[in-house]
C-alpha cells in the first residue's frame, strides 16, 4: 500500500495576494491555478524541492471561513516548512521581511523558529538533525 498527503487547505483573503507571498517571499512554485468559475479557483503552491504534498489555497468565501483566517489551528503552529539548511533559509526569509516570533533555538530533534504568514499563520521553519 502507497499513501501520500497531496494538500492541505490554508484558508486565505485573497488568491493572488496568498500567491504572491508564496511564490516570491518563499519560492514556492505555483503547481495549479485553475478557474472553477463563480470566482473560485483551485490553486496549489509547493515548497522549492518539495515532492510531496502542497497547500491548497483556498479564498474565504463567507463570514465563517474569514474568522479562520490565520487561527485555522486554534493559535498553535500548524505548518512545518522543513529546510536543508536553516541559516540560509532563515536570513532569506528575514530579509524579505517575514515576521519570526523567536530567534532560532536548538532542539534535541532540530533548529527551529516560529514566523508567521501575512495572514496570520504561524509556521515552524525546521532542519531536522
Amino acid at each position: 500500500m502507497r499513501q501520500s498527503l497531496h494538500a492541505v487547505t490554508l484558508v486565505v483573503p485573497d488568491y493572488d495576494d496568498a500567491i504572491a507571498f508564496f511564490t516570491h517571499t518563499l519560492s514556492f512554485s505555483l503547481t495549479q491555478d485553475i478557474d472553477l468559475g463563480a470566482g473560485k479557483r483551485w490553486v496549489r503552491v509547493s515548497p522549492p524541492g518539495s515532492t510531496g504534498g502542497s497547500l491548497l489555497l483556498a479564498r474565504a468565501a463567507d463570514a465563517d471561513q474569514r474568522t479562520a483566517i490565520g487561527n485555522q489551528t486554534g493559535g498553535r503552529v500548524g505548518f512545518f516548512l522543513e529546510t536543508d539548511n536553516f541559516d540560509r533559509d532563515y536570513k532569506a526569509m528575514l530579509a524579505k521581511g517575514v515576521h519570526f516570533e523567536e530567534a532560532p533555538r536548538h532542539e534535541p530533534y532540530g533548529t527551529v523558529a516560529v514566523w508567521q504568514d501575512p495572514f496570520g499563520n504561524r509556521w515552524d521553519l525546521i532542519q531536522f538533525t
